[in-house]
């Protein structure tokens, strides 16, 4: 009789030692799954939800109109001064509504610094970087806000990108980089090839030139950046 309720005594300990370490109780539990969960680290914080769940927009090009509502030409009046006539010209057909015309303004003139800033050291550069479209909106603006920046302009209107080009107009180009890795090709309709280049590797600072031949149906260059009239 008194060794039951001694090995009785011995298996109620073991139990009441085994429910102790499998259930912490109030600041232990807490401590113990904190423990467990992985935390983001210190240098990378949650993203805000707004964040998670909107998109940057990118913003549109100068020369972009708008197609919703734009506010009407008597209405581009800055909240301060007045805008000069080119300036109006300029944002004619331009502002949306609830724009403030001299955001748009401003944006102008940010293409036009620009340009005008490449030009100061290479116009071929200032050029290339319209034809490349680094450089939006420089139409609208150079003939509305830079006009004295318009051999710029014009130069990159008789260049074309690096890349495939339908049927370009027959005559020299020369690529806007001094890339050794520059080629070009020129095929007919027929798919035959015109001509293609460099004829020898060009060396270190030497700029390839291209000559398109009448009747190229299709231009293909790689590694060239753009091309300017030679």
């Amino acid at each position: 009789m008194y060794r039951r309720p001694a090995a009785a005594a011995v298996l109620l300990a073991a139990a009441l030692t085994l429910t102790g370490c499998s259930s912490p109780d109030g600041a232990e539990a807490g401590t113990a799954r904190a423990a467990a969960t992985p935390k983001p680290p210190a240098a990378s914080p949650a993203p805000d939800a707004a964040d998670a769940t909107t998109a940057p927009t990118a913003p549109a090009p100068p020369d972009a109109k708008p197609t919703g509502p734009v506010l009407p030409d008597a209405k581009l009046t800055p909240r301060t001064g007045s805008f000069k006539e080119n300036e109006k010209k300029y944002l004619s057909g331009r502002v949306p509504e609830k724009t403030d015309p001299a955001a748009v303004l401003q944006t102008g003139q940010e293409t036009c610094q620009r340009v005008e800033r490449t030009a100061k050291r290479d116009k071929d550069a200032a050029a290339a970087s319209i034809v490349a479209g680094e450089v939006t909106g420089a139409a609208d603006a150079i003939t509305f806000l830079c006009p004295e920046q318009k051999p710029v302009l014009d130069a990159a209107r008789s260049g074309f990108p690096d890349g495939p080009r339908p049927a370009p107009a027959p005559g020299t180009y020369r690529a806007a980089t001094q890339s050794t890795a520059c080629t070009w090709e020129a095929r007919s309709k027929d798919g035959s090839v015109l001509a293609s280049g460099p004829e020898t590797p060009p060396k270190p600072g030497d700029r390839t030139t291209a000559t398109v031949p009448a009747g190229t149906d299709r231009f293909t260059s790689t590694g060239c950046y753009a091309w300017l009239p030679a």
